[in-house]
């Protein structure tokens, strides 16, 4: 297990610096949430998820789906590094032409679905979640989602719909970093009492520290186990987790590093 720990925390380190080498390539992009989910997602995709990069369309892959659109540079990074396609290809993020759009679309590898407005994620998640039980198919769905965009109505309906179906093979991720683009979530849309909202919904709730990979190993394993309703792992995270400059501060939400900022950020997760 330590050893798993180390190689896992490790791969997140250099999942962080590709997002900061990407980003700012493109001279713009979305940094803060994209670094707060980078563990989460790390560990999902190298230890958890059943996938093949040689066969992004295998029938029986588990599915995954980012409904926080915005913060792609996480999911194009982990899936360069996963094989999906040449690494050298992050460095065309947001490019006319290129493959890596500032929102995910279906001209990736390993991206099923467009996300783009947001809100719209869970439901995406809960449709790929039925489909598997009409296909006889026993692969699991994972949807992860930004504490901002959980202010939506429509990811409420979609909660009150994965309860009602008991998507059991549905796991639903929330970075909780307490921070959207104007702000802090309290000041914008109070979120609290979080957990209490899911399980009145139906749902089995597991809190996490969103950057302990062993506590995030638990949790995914604590989800496969729970049958006749959906999970929802609601980990607390740090907006800009691993470069000092940009943790917990706003203007990262969407700005692209400057040059002196991208050396010094490089360095801090060398």
């Amino acid at each position: 297990m330590a050893d798993q720990i180390k190689e896992l925390e490790l791969k997140a380190k250099l999942i962080r610096r590709l997002i900061i080498q990407m980003i700012s390539k493109a001279g713009s992009g979305h940094p803060g949430g994209s670094l707060s989910a980078t563990d989460l997602i790390t560990v999902l995709f190298f230890s958890v998820l059943r996938h093949n990069p040689k066969e992004p369309l295998w029938p029986d892959r588990d599915r995954f789906h980012m409904s926080k659109g915005h913060c792609c540079p996480l999911w194009y990074a982990v899936l360069a590094e996963s094989g999906y396609f040449p690494k050298e290809t992050l460095m065309t993020l947001r490019q006319l032409g290129s493959i890596l759009q500032g929102h995910p679309d279906k001209r990736t590898p390993g991206v099923d679905v467009a996300s783009g407005s947001l809100g719209q994620g869970l439901s995406v998640a809960l449709g790929m979640s039925l489909a598997g039980r009409v296909d006889k198919k026993d692969y699991r769905v994972y949807v992860l989602m930004g504490d901002g965009e959980i202010q939506e109505g429509n990811i409420w309906e979609a909660a009150m719909a994965c309860s009602h179906f008991k998507a059991d093979n549905l796991c639903a991720m929330l970075d909780y970093n307490g921070f959207q683009i104007d702000g802090k979530t309290c000041n914008v849309m109070a979120l609290e009492p979080m957990a209490a909202k899911w399980q009145a919904f139906g749902w089995h709730t597991i809190e996490i520290d969103g950057h302990d990979i062993k506590q995030i190993l638990a949790a995914y394993e604590e989800a496969k186990k729970i049958k006749g309703k959906p999970s929802i792992i609601i980990a607390r995270t740090i907006k800009g987790k691993g470069v000092s400059f940009m943790e917990n501060v706003c203007d990262f939400h969407g700005r692209a590093p400057t040059k002196e900022e991208t050396e010094i950020a490089l360095k801090e997760l060398a």
